[in-house]
């Protein structure tokens, strides 16, 4: 058996393509989130003493690349805010979050989304991505700094075009009129005002194309 697997790996590293160094090596189309790939994570202060983390669970993208022309490409986010994920919340406390009118009221707003209106690139492999955040039915506008991870056209074993990228971004809650808990100026005692996230996510586009 594991005779069997190592042979396998030796394969697979023998056959597998060379990682695109720029999207300008990739199809051109639709991608779509890889969600067993992704991860989207929030962090505010608390207290000022630490930064609390959150995730959403369920969320989903769709890419539209164009890789000659990047500031062409567009992207769509939707995040279900009842798949909050937090660590080891007292009793009670998720209850609160999800559907309290002060914080993000799920039953009534059920959707947050994040449509981007313009690409910009900052250097080869980086580009800010500005657009549209709404949340309990505000829109206002947030930009992403992506990092380009990599990519390739796609492979036998994997035979879709993949890319990957990282973002972060900041935004303020009170923007949304989530202003309960808010620190006095000067102050850091309550829950911090500014929301950071990170991102990971990889994407999978059009078939690999056949070669004669």
């Amino acid at each position: 058996m594991r005779m069997y697997s190592l042979i396998a790996i030796i394969m697979l590293c023998i056959t597998f393509p060379v990682q695109a160094e720029n999207t300008t090596d990739l199809p051109s189309g639709t991608y779509t989130l890889d969600k067993s790939h992704a991860s989207l994570v929030f962090s505010v202060s608390h207290l000022g003493f630490t930064d609390y983390t959150m995730t959403f669970d369920s969320f989903d993208a769709t890419l539209e690349l164009d890789p000659a022309q990047l500031e062409k490409s567009s992207l769509r986010a939707t995040i279900n805010p009842l798949s909050l994920d937090l660590p080891s919340p007292p009793e009670g406390f998720t209850d609160t979050i999800l559907n309290d009118e002060h914080w993000l009221n799920a039953k009534v707003f059920p959707e947050i989304t994040f449509t981007s209106r313009r690409v910009e690139l900052t250097d080869e492999k980086t580009v800010n991505v500005h657009g549209d955040l709404e949340i309990l039915g505000i829109r206002k506008p947030v930009v992403l700094e992506a990092v380009f991870n990599g990519g390739y056209k796609g492979h036998p074993m994997d035979p879709n075009a993949r890319i990957g990228f990282s973002a972060t971004g900041t935004f303020k809650r009170s923007d949304f009129g989530m202003t309960y808990g808010l620190p006095e100026p000067g102050t850091t005692m309550g829950v911090g005002d500014d929301i950071n996230v990170m991102i990971e996510a990889e994407f999978t586009g059009p078939p690999l194309q056949e070669t004669e």
